[in-house]
């Protein structure tokens, strides 16, 4: 039986990648040829929020996946622009160079929150949305469980474990630890 779509497109920005997000793309392949990851908050700089770059979410998302589905995960880097219009716009053209022209494309989400408004973005996309998963799961308070040297290993799939065990042994890790213990801690903004 043919999948009700050509792609299906997760936006986040998977820091870290969580069961919830697991569960997500398990149903997104279920629906989908394909699966787009639209990775957010993409561009080069790392701070406590977003400690991994968008090439180190790939390799911590791939990690979770067997290589038959590894290879219908694809990937798109989306950086902050503080503009909705162009924020969509930019989600847009990279969805669409690379997919075909008339692929069946859709949206997969949960709306958790006043930050999930942008799911109403894409009305060109028809909207597959979620339930929540996991309970409401929020990435922030792992962020910080992180910092303070835990893993919350309940809340990740393995191959996010050991991504996040062999970060820990980064200078990059201890760096960003260093200023999550040092800082106010109101400047950590929702997952």
């Amino acid at each position: 039986m043919k999948p009700a779509f050509d792609y299906l497109v997760f936006i986040g920005r998977f820091q870290p990648f969580h069961l919830a997000h697991l569960q997500t793309v398990h149903l997104a392949l279920q629906q989908s040829q394909q699966v787009i990851l639209a990775l957010g908050s993409a561009q080069a700089e790392r701070n406590i929020k977003n400690p991994f770059s968008a090439s180190e979410r790939e390799q911590m998302i791939l990690s979770n996946f067997p290589i038959d589905e590894q290879e219908r995960i694809r990937f798109v880097h989306v950086i902050d622009v503080y503009n909705d219009e162009k924020w969509v716009k930019q989600v847009k053209d990279l969805v669409a160079g690379i997919v075909e022209t008339d692929a069946k494309i859709g949206l997969i989400g949960h709306f958790k929150d006043e930050s999930s408004y942008y799911l109403n973005l894409f009305p060109e996309w028809t909207m597959v949305e979620l339930d929540s998963l996991h309970g409401a799961i929020s990435a922030t308070p792992m962020r910080e469980a992180y910092y303070r040297g835990e893993i919350q290993t309940e809340a990740f799939p393995a191959g996010t474990i050991r991504f996040l065990q062999n970060f820990q042994k980064t200078p990059i890790y201890h760096q960003l630890q260093h200023k999550y213990l040092t800082q106010d801690k109101s400047n950590l903004a929702e997952s």
